[in-house]
């Protein structure tokens, strides 16, 4: 078992390697899907990838994998030089937590707290001290024009506000690894391009890798490269 795999080190390894990650559900039954089979991936450090498929393809199951919220079949996922397969249950707690930011379709932020109290959360589950972690989410806020709307509850801020608060959230831990799904699916198309926007200035700002899920082919040709999800093998798009 390997319980170090959420150490940073400041290297030129990639920020992720996904090696022939296999995934089948209703394994040795006559209606077994297989997912994924064989993918595999690279992401450079500071390299935004786009991921698109079609609606069943496996785009949340790949990225679930690579955030390691579950297991594949087969094959091995490192996470900044750091081989994670096979590791300790609290080791990939431990790299989930400090080197992976999520960010999913619908904001999931806890409706009770402000705005600047859900990034401070995740802060604290990690160990940060109160001052700190509200220093942090405060400047996030800044960084994606929400400083304003810190004391706002989530049912006080509109959708595309609301995203920006979760994608200051995936970035509290200052991860090394941004993993979206389709992180603007429940935006109107305005808003959609304008918190796209946004999503891509922090990414850039802040030296984060990304891998992206969408459906909007337009978006996804804003990134760096596009892979494609077919019959449950990443090729280039």
């Amino acid at each position: 078992m390997n319980d170090a795999v959420n150490t940073p080190e400041a290297t030129a390894e990639p920020a992720l390697i996904l090696e022939g990650i296999e995934k089948s559900y209703n394994h040795g039954k006559p209606n077994e899907i297989n997912v994924l089979r064989g993918a595999s991936a690279r992401i450079e450090r500071g390299e935004i990838v786009g991921l698109i498929a079609p609606s069943g393809a496996g785009k949340s199951t790949l990225l679930q994998i690579a955030g390691l919220l579950d297991t594949a079949d087969a094959g091995q996922v490192e996470i900044g030089g750091r081989l994670v397969t096979g590791a300790s249950d609290r080791a990939r707690t431990a790299a989930r937590r400090g080197q992976v930011g999520f960010v999913y379709q619908f904001h999931h932020l806890l409706p009770e707290f402000s705005a600047v109290e859900n990034i401070v959360l995740p802060q604290l589950a990690h160990g940060v001290s109160s001052a700190e972690a509200e220093a942090r989410a405060l400047d996030l806020l800044g960084r994606v024009g929400m400083e304003a709307r810190a004391a706002h509850r989530p049912g006080e801020l509109s959708g595309g506000e609301q995203q920006r608060v979760a994608f200051c959230r995936s970035l509290a831990n200052s991860p090394t690894l941004m993993l979206a799904d389709e992180p603007t699916g429940n935006l109107d198309p305005t808003t959609s391009d304008t918190v796209f926007d946004v999503l891509m200035e922090l990414v850039r700002s802040t030296g984060l890798s990304a891998l992206i899920a969408t459906h909007n082919h337009e978006l996804a040709r804003r990134m760096d490269r596009v892979l494609k999800l077919e019959e449950g093998v990443l090729i280039p798009a």
